[in-house]
């Protein structure tokens, strides 16, 4: 363990009396071992546990890295289930947070013997909602027989469902369009004057969350409720003495999303086919409104199209000069005014009516504030942050125009400085070579005190990190044919049991291009968009013999342990796309101030992430396994050193052949 040294005055001596109790649940003949099954006592885990629960009775904010292995879940939920008080448990994903919710936290309940009381929290949109599930059925206008299908199984899901959660109706994919004509959004939810409200499931979780003594949550949900002031974790924060914010380093690009504003195509396509829904059954006698929603709609499409090819990032700058563009959202505000205009005069006549309405001329509102660059402190970003900036993203079918803020800090801070609590912000990749300063500035953490713990994992007996010779520069054309020769080897070594990750979309077709060709049928190849991730991760653990190839959702979250793993390839070192706008102010701003951007933002954010994509090679105490790295500035340029420091500490080879040997003579007999 290593402690920032500037805050050692931090460190209570009261920790020092925890120990005996702790080790009496993490020890090898502990309570935690008497009660799940393969438990292994780990050095790290018990120290971890300590520091979290000193941090949780002085009420302070501890900032603490635990490598993987180190069962850092239980080191802080033993401690806060331990303390008596409301505890609120934030993680990445809603994957992450079932798992945590329906195996982690009941075995460390069970374990321990208390009677504490549990709640899972998630986003309106995860729960089946009465009113729309019976309107939609009632209309009929579902866009294909397949979605008229998933409805109906829906509406029997909701007539014997406790939680109303979608995860547990695994027959509707959770991608799929009809979740979308089940469920209600925060804008069109009718509130306390829908004629389901003493049903409602959202409304049921969330009073569940209330008496609850801990509360599982995930990121988007904790910031959209906080910066919203729904009626979720916004309520719950106040009553609650612990926070804890697991996959932390998540956190500084969640918040910067829910922190900024928003006005997309899908928003204002969805907006336009709810209005002519209500208009339908509540204003049949206003044509003229059906047409206005069929004029937002069209010039929401036409703002998608008059942008070109995607994916882009595209700065205010060009979009501003770019008459075209400019037309067209002239033609949408004008739709936009027609409709919440004519939606505002028959609001009375229903609450559907009325709450579109608010939707249109909220949407116009945002649309406004974004053309005039007038987001900014009045929305909740101090002027000192750095100011805001404007700019859009283009996807295959929609368009999102955003303005964010280029510093968090002192907004996420405010959060923190609110009321006295504990705040435990962990993951395992949170450093650059046990350097938390990044982390801290981003989310205004200066003066918190900082813990890290080594992986308990055998790195440098059971991995290779393999740097191959006279690769190609990242930039060049050839660079993933390049990838792919070094690669196969290694495959044809490991007998399959690969992953390669890529930085580029781009990069992963093209790969898939040639594996195709020349894997022939060796090896089963399992590829992303090719079915949803945990499909393919699915599939990937069953086969055994499998190549799976993945981007940037596949670099974290994953976890796969055994030998259908043994192997994983990154193409190139993850640095931000030189086109993100948000990046490149922000570079500006550091320089301005005199900073060194490259060093102070950029490479510590790609370490981050280098970290994260290889800690998806070993999960487990008995993975061996080679991480190759495609990427010859790790070797040639000076911050090289600092990256592979970075890492996990593999043995470094160089030569295909020690790598193609390790490979072999830790192969499984088959």
């Amino acid at each position: 363990m290593s402690v920032a040294p500037d805050h050692d005055a931090l460190a209570a001596p009261a920790a020092l009396d925890l120990g005996p109790s702790l080790e009496s649940i993490f020890g090898a003949e502990g309570r935690l071992a008497r009660n799940i099954s393969g438990w292994r006592l780990r050095p790290q885990q018990l120290e971890m546990a300590i520091e979290v629960q000193a941090a949780l009775r002085e009420t302070r904010v501890l900032v603490c890295e635990a490598g993987t292995g180190t069962g850092k879940t239980l080191a802080y939920m033993v401690p806060a289930l331990l303390s008596g008080g409301k505890v609120i448990v934030s993680t990445g994903t809603k994957t992450l947070q079932d798992q945590l919710f329906h195996r982690d936290l009941p075995n460390a309940r069970a374990a321990l013997s208390l009677p504490v009381t549990t709640a899972l929290l998630k986003g309106r949109a995860n729960y089946v909602c009465h009113y729309h599930l019976e309107r939609n059925i009632a209309e009929g206008r579902l866009p294909t027989r397949e979605d008229s299908g998933y409805l109906r199984a829906i509406a029997s899901f909701a007539r014997t469902t406790h939680s109303g959660d979608k995860a547990e109706l695994t027959e509707v994919p959770e991608n799929a369009a009809a979740w979308a004509y089940a469920t209600s959004t925060r804008e069109n939810c009718l509130g306390q004057k829908c004629g389901h409200w003493d049903a409602c499931f959202v409304m049921k979780a969330r009073r569940e969350a209330i008496d609850a003594d801990v509360v599982v949550v995930n990121h988007h949900l904790f910031f959209a409720d906080i910066v919203l002031r729904d009626e979720g974790v916004a309520e719950l924060l106040p009553a609650c003495n612990t926070v804890i914010l697991d996959e932390a380093h998540q956190l500084g690009d969640v918040a910067t999303l829910f922190f900024g504003e928003t006005v997309s195509s899908a928003q204002l396509i969805d907006i336009a086919r709810d209005s002519r829904v209500e208009v339908a059954s509540g204003a049949r006698d206003s044509r003229e409104l059906v047409e206005a929603a069929a004029a937002v709609e069209k010039f929401a499409r036409d703002m998608r199209i008059v942008l070109g090819r995607a994916p882009a990032r595209m700065p205010s700058a060009v979009l501003d000069g770019d008459r075209e563009f400019v037309d067209v959202l002239d033609d949408l505000d004008a739709a936009l005014s027609d409709l919440a205009n004519g939606l505002e005069a028959l609001s009375e006549r229903s609450e559907g009516l009325k709450r579109v309405a608010e939707r249109s001329r909220e949407a116009r509102e945002r649309l406004a504030r974004w053309r005039e660059d007038r987001a900014g402190p009045e929305n909740g970003s101090p002027e000192d942050d750095g100011g805001w900036v404007r700019w859009a993203e283009a996807y295959v079918q929609s368009v999102a125009l955003h303005a964010t803020p280029l510093s968090i800090a002192s907004i996420f801070k405010r959060q923190i400085d609110g009321r006295p609590r504990a705040w435990i912000f962990t993951s395992a990749t949170l450093a650059m070579g046990g350097d938390f300063s990044h982390f801290l500035a981003e989310l205004g953490l200066e003066g918190a005190r900082t813990s890290r713990w080594e992986s308990p994992f055998d790195y440098a007996g059971h991995a290779r990190l393999f740097v191959p010779r006279n690769m190609p520069e990242p930039s060049d054309p050839k660079h993933t044919e390049a990838v792919i020769e070094a690669a196969l080897p290694l495959i044809r070594a490991s007998g399959g049991s690969a992953m390669l990750l890529f930085t580029t979309l781009r990069a992963l077709k093209r790969a898939n291009e040639i594996l195709r060709e020349r894997l022939a049928e060796a090896y089963p190849l399992l590829v992303q968009g090719e079915g949803s991730r945990s499909e393919l991760l699915d599939r990937f653990r069953r086969l055994g013999n499998a190549v799976l190839l993945g981007s940037a959702s596949f670099w974290e979250g994953i976890d796969v342990r055994g030998d259908a793993l043994r192997l994983l390839v990154i193409d190139k070192l993850p640095f931000a796309p030189p086109d993100d706008p948000v990046l490149e102010e922000r570079l500006k701003r550091i320089q301005k101030k005199g900073g060194n951007a490259f060093m102070s933002y950029q490479l510590p954010q790609t370490a981050i992430a280098l970290k994260q994509g290889a800690g998806r090679l070993i999960r487990d105490d008995d993975d061996r396994g080679v991480l190759a790295i495609c990427d010859p500035r790790l070797i040639s340029k000076p911050y090289g050193k600092r990256l592979i420091a970075s890492l996990p500490p593999m043995t470094l080879v160089r030569e295909a052949q020690d790598a193609v040997e390790f490979l072999r003579t830790t192969r499984p007999a088959k």
